[in-house]
């Protein structure tokens, strides 16, 4: 693919406050460590201090996941690796969306198989293993069961409750069987237990030559290494005023604050149940249901059942960080925002705040939109306008008329002042009212303006059309298209699809890729 890229801040598809972390602004470096260079990683290799008796039970546990799969040699060596003192982890975490979901999914798990690869070149003496975390407890079955291939929206309709990773899947193999045969592998997949059992095998399917490793967090005996976590937020309640305060200093820099701490920040999991835990005056509370437990019985819950302890939002990182030997977590932009809400929770447990890798972004330009929109004349980075304004900024340039007004304009700025310079000589306050009356003929001037421009676009509504048409190819429904579009547009157009992005992406690269079929 021809390739070019332009800053995620000329795109206008991202909040100010996360262009501002990209952008390294000084105001949001309390919020974290340092900022995922490659250079910056040699300080967090030299403080992360994981326990070993921590990698033994990660590494049990993940013997005990992959039991049942067939998988690839660099699998193996990264799942082994993870015994040893030099391996540590590259994180990326998602949903378990149906068939893998929007296209940035694949982004994301490229973005940190491509990091491991740069950060082994840079410190060959560690090891680097690209781990994918589902969130597999995750309870949003209205988020996670429809994707969109070819335009057509297919939903997966099912009365299952509670966590999603423990669902049923067989009723997807009905979805998989209306799909192209080059997608038969979900087939295979959806043939799992569970829903959390096929995502590891459709990973493992895909990405599994990378080595990427997939981890199910829903296990007692990961849980198990959290309990004093559960312990603090179900009685001391320690994360509740720690993210508060965060929240308090980010808004005071007019940055909008994504999630908000509760007094306890764990589900109850159990039995096709994940309701949040509230206290009461007589113990706690699972909502919306008649489980009730005291403070003795709520301790010794914990200790007997710890995986009956789902985190939500703000303590699933901490949970992350505590049963991985990660150095940085790769996410969206959403993601790197809430994150750096987090990072007082991450000091209160002494636990090291990773480093936070936005992923890779792109926008798949098929040969059709290409030519298409190379006949308009504007610059390729004009696709990220809305259709209205492109249409207008092609029409201004395209006119055999002049239909700016920018210079009488100036002219008139002109005139004003010479005004006021008379009427301040004779009386001040005359000024105001001059202003005043030259702000009603420039408005009145502008308004000239657009009604030339609007009279002029009825005359290219063919050229509209066909901008519309681009824009509706690459930005589905107003979307950028890897929030909407399912990677199998792509996929099974060109089975190398992944490996052109492998051999594309720079992990480290925050720009937005353009790639052109």
């Amino acid at each position: 693919m021809r390739t070019e890229t332009i800053p995620l801040d000329e795109t206008d598809c991202f909040s100010q406050f996360f262009i501002d972390y990209i952008n390294q602004k000084e105001e949001l470096a309390p919020f974290y460590n340092s900022f995922p260079s490659v250079p910056n990683f040699k300080n967090a290799i030299s403080k992360r201090n994981f326990k070993d008796s921590n990698r033994k039970v990660l590494l049990k546990v993940l013997k005990e996941q992959y039991a049942n799969l067939e998988i690839s040699a660099a699998v193996s060596n990264n799942i082994d690796a993870l015994a040893e003192p030099n391996t540590f982890t590259i994180t990326t975490g998602h949903q378990l969306n149906i068939f893998t979901g929007p296209l940035y999914f694949i982004y994301k798990i490229v973005t940190v198989v491509n990091a491991c690869k740069t950060l082994k070149q840079a410190y060959p003496e560690y090891n680097f293993v690209p781990v994918y975390w589902m969130a597999s407890e995750d309870h949003d079955y209205d988020e996670i069961n429809h994707f969109f291939f070819e335009g057509k929206k297919y939903v997966w309709e099912t009365d299952q409750k509670g966590a999603v990773g423990h669902f049923d899947p067989s009723g997807l193999k009905d979805i998989a069987n209306q799909l192209p045969k080059g997608a038969g592998f979900f087939k295979d997949a959806y043939s799992q237990e569970t829903l959390a059992n096929a995502g590891r095998a459709y990973v493992n399917h895909l990405f599994g030559d990378e080595g990427i490793v997939v981890v199910d967090a829903d296990h007692r005996e990961l849980k198990s290494l959290f309990n004093e976590v559960i312990k603090d937020d179900l009685f001391v309640h320690s994360s509740e005023g720690l993210v508060a305060q965060t929240s308090v200093s980010l808004d005071s820099q007019g940055y909008k604050t994504q999630v908000h701490a509760r007094q306890i920040n764990f589900f109850y999991l159990n039995d096709g149940v994940r309701e949040r835990i509230e206290k009461t005056a007589k113990g706690f509370n699972v909502v919306d249901t008649d489980i009730r437990f005291d403070e003795d019985e709520m301790r010794q819950l914990i200790n007997d059942h710890p995986e009956r302890f789902s985190p939500n939002v703000i303590l699933r990182p901490l949970y992350q960080e505590t049963i991985l030997p990660n150095l940085a977590y790769v996410g969206g932009p959403s993601e790197a925002v809430y994150w750096l809400q987090l990072k007082a929770v991450f000091d209160h447990f002494k636990t090291q705040f990773p480093l936070l890798m936005p992923r890779n972004f792109a926008l798949v330009i098929p040969p059709e939109a290409s030519t298409k929109w190379e006949k308009t004349g504007l610059p390729n980075t004009d696709i990220f306008l809305n259709a209205e304004n492109a249409y207008t900024k092609w029409v201004t340039s395209n006119s055999k008329h002049e239909l700016s007004y920018s210079i009488e304009l100036q002219d008139l700025r002109a005139i004003e002042e010479k005004q006021k310079q008379k009427a301040k000589k004779i009386d001040p306050t005359l000024t105001q009212h001059i202003e005043a009356l030259y702000a009603t003929f420039t408005q009145r001037i502008e308004k000239a303006e657009k009604k030339l421009v609007r009279a002029e676009k009825r005359e290219h509504q063919e050229r509209k059309q066909q901008l519309e048409a681009v824009k509706e190819m690459l930005f589905p429904g107003g979307s950028l298209q890897e929030r909407k579009d399912n990677f199998l547009n792509f996929y099974l157009k060109d089975p190398n699809f992944i490996q052109v992005l492998l051999q594309t992406f720079d992990a480290f690269n925050y720009r937005m890729y353009m790639l052109y079929e």
